[in-house]
C-alpha cells in the first residue's frame, strides 16, 4: 500500500509537471500572424479608450482650471464629498430613474404588442413593418425639433387638439406634461427597435410548438403565456437591456425640448452632467458625476447579465 501510494504522488507529480511545461511553453509562444496584424489597432483603441479614463479618474480628484491653460489642483476627496451632498443631483438622479422606468415600460410594453401584430400579419408585411421602423432611421435632433413643433402652443397640431380636449397649459410648460412629452417622444422614435428585436424571437419560436399547443386545446392568450413568452424572454431580456444602456444616457431629445426644464422637471442626470462641465465650468466635479453613471450603467447591465445566465440564456 505506501508503495502504491508513493507511485500515485509520483505520476500526479509528473503529470502536473508536463501541465505546467505545456502551460509555459503557450506563454512563451510567438503571437500568430493574425495577433500580429491586430496588434496596431488594439493598441490604438486601448489609447482612445484607456488613456481618457485614467484622465477622468485623475480629473475627478482634481478641480480643473482653464483659464491661463489647462491645469489640475488636486482636491483630494472633494469632488466626491460634494457628490453625496449635493441635492440637485439626487434630484437629477429621481427624475432620471423616472425617465428610465416610464420609457422603459412603455417601449417594452409597445414594442411586444406591435410585434405580435405584425407576426400575425400575412399581406403586406414588409411594408407595414418598414413604416413601422421609420422614427427609428432618424437622429434624435430631428425627433426633438418634431416634436418641440408639434406641442407648440401657438402652431402645434397636438397643443392644438388637446386645446380642443380642455387642456388650455403649454404641454413643455409644465413639469408632469413635459416629461410625458419627452418620455412620448422616445417611446415613438425606439419602440420600433424593440418591435424588431421582438419579431426576430418571435420567427425563431418552433412552428410545432404552436401546433401542439393547438391540438391542446390552448387559446391565443393561454399559447402567448405557456409557449411563446417563455420561448422569447431571452429576447426581450435583451431588447430591455439594449434600451436601458441607451436610456441611462439620454441627451438629444430633452436638450432640443425643454432642456431638462421647466423648473428642473426633465433634467435627468447626462443634461446635469452636461451643465457642469459647460455651463458652470466645473469639470472635475463633473468627472465624478460621469463616473458614478459609469458605475451605475455596469451595474444594470451586470443585473441584466445576471438574470440571464440564471435561466441559462447565456450560453
Amino acid at each position: 500500500m505506501p508503495v502504491a501510494s508513493d507511485l500515485k504522488v509520483v505520476g500526479t507529480t509528473a503529470r502536473q509537471g508536463v501541465r505546467d511545461r505545456s502551460r509555459s511553453r503557450t506563454l512563451l509562444r510567438p503571437p500568430s500572424f493574425e495577433m500580429r496584424m491586430m496588434a496596431p489597432a488594439l493598441l490604438v483603441l486601448a489609447a482612445l479608450s484607456l488613456l481618457p479614463f485614467l484622465t477622468l479618474i485623475y480629473m475627478s480628484f482634481s478641480e480643473v482650471k482653464l483659464l491661463g491653460g489647462l491645469r489640475f489642483e488636486p482636491v483630494g476627496l472633494e469632488n466626491w464629498q460634494r457628490l453625496f451632498t449635493d441635492p440637485d443631483v439626487r434630484a437629477s438622479w429621481v427624475v432620471s430613474l423616472i425617465y428610465l422606468a416610464l420609457t422603459l415600460g412603455l417601449e417594452m410594453l409597445g414594442g411586444v404588442l406591435v410585434a405580435l401584430v405584425l407576426y400575425r400579419i400575412t399581406r403586406g408585411r414588409g411594408l407595414v413593418f418598414a413604416l413601422v421602423l421609420l422614427p427609428m432611421f432618424l437622429a434624435p435632433i430631428i425627433v426633438g425639433l418634431l416634436g418641440r413643433f408639434m406641442t407648440d402652443y401657438t402652431i402645434g397640431l397636438y397643443a392644438w387638439v388637446l386645446r380642443g380636449l380642455g387642456f388650455e397649459s403649454d404641454v413643455l410648460g409644465e413639469g408632469t406634461t413635459a416629461m410625458i412629452a419627452v418620455v412620448a417622444m422616445d417611446a415613438w422614435q425606439w419602440t420600433p427597435l424593440v418591435v424588431l428585436i421582438t419579431l426576430a424571437g418571435l420567427t425563431a419560436v418552433p412552428p410545432p410548438l404552436f401546433e401542439a399547443a393547438a391540438v391542446d386545446g390552448a387559446g391565443y392568450w393561454q399559447t402567448l403565456r405557456s409557449v411563446v413568452f417563455p420561448t422569447i424572454k431571452g429576447v426581450l431580456l435583451v431588447a430591455l437591456l439594449v434600451r436601458a444602456m441607451d436610456a441611462v444616457r439620454f441627451f438629444d431629445i430633452i436638450t432640443i425640448t425643454t432642456n431638462g426644464g421647466p423648473a428642473d422637471a426633465t433634467k435627468i442626470i447626462p443634461i446635469r452632467l452636461y451643465e457642469t462641465a459647460f455651463r458652470f465650468r466645473e469639470i472635475g466635479y463633473a468627472s465624478v458625476i460621469g463616473l458614478v453613471m459609469l458605475l451605475f450603467s455596469i451595474i444594470l447591465a451586470n443585473v441584466f447579465v445576471g438574470v440571464l445566465g440564471r435561466k441559462g440564456l447565456t450560453k
